[in-house]
């Protein structure tokens, strides 16, 4: 009973750390997902005032062609 009762705390602490650290959305590397961050991000500093249109351009294309 005792190692039942440490099993079902030990695999709801393990679900805890995964479900918070990220782990059941984690995007794998090379599918797009960073980029389309990264336009989102930039998006909304555009947004808010923080860059001008002319950054902004400049950081879109930069992004899209990857250099």
């Amino acid at each position: 009973m005792t190692a039942l009762f440490w099993g079902l705390i030990i695999a709801g602490v393990v679900t805890l750390v995964r479900y918070v650290g990220g782990g059941h959305t984690a995007g794998h590397p090379g599918t797009g997902s960073g980029q389309a961050d990264a336009e989102h991000v930039l998006t909304e500093r555009f947004a808010r005032g923080e860059i001008d249109e002319d950054e902004y351009k400049r950081r879109s294309d930069l992004l899209r062609t990857g250099r």
